[in-house]
C-alpha cells in the first residue's frame, strides 16, 4: 500500500507551489504581488528549483496529477489553480 506523502512545512499563512513555465502560476503571483500584502504573507515556492520536495504532495491532493499552482494554506486546506481573489478571501480568513 502506497504511503501518503506529508503536507509540506511551510512558515506562511499562504504558500503557492508554483513553476516559471506556468502561465496559471505567473498570472497569480503578480496578482498576489499587485496586492502589497504583509511581508511573510504569502511564500512562492518553485516546484522546479533543486531540493524542492512537494511534487509528491501535489500530485497527492490532484488525483495524481501534477498541477501548478496548487497553493496551500496555514489550515491545513488547499486549492488547485485558484483565482487570486479566492486567495486573498482565505488569507483574511486565516487572519
Amino acid at each position: 500500500m502506497p504511503t501518503t506523502p506529508s503536507t509540506p512545512e511551510t512558515t506562511a499563512p499562504v504558500t503557492v507551489f508554483a513553476a516559471s513555465w506556468c502561465p496559471y502560476c505567473t498570472a497569480l503571483v503578480a496578482d498576489l504581488r499587485r496586492a502589497k500584502l504583509p511581508e511573510g504573507a504569502v511564500e512562492i515556492v518553485d516546484v522546479e528549483a533543486p531540493g524542492v520536495d512537494a511534487n509528491e504532495w501535489i500530485k497527492s491532493v490532484n488525483d495524481g496529477n501534477r498541477i501548478v499552482p496548487t497553493v496551500l494554506y496555514s489550515d491545513g486546506t488547499h486549492a488547485t489553480n485558484p483565482p487570486a481573489a479566492d486567495v486573498l478571501a482565505k488569507l483574511a480568513d486565516l487572519n
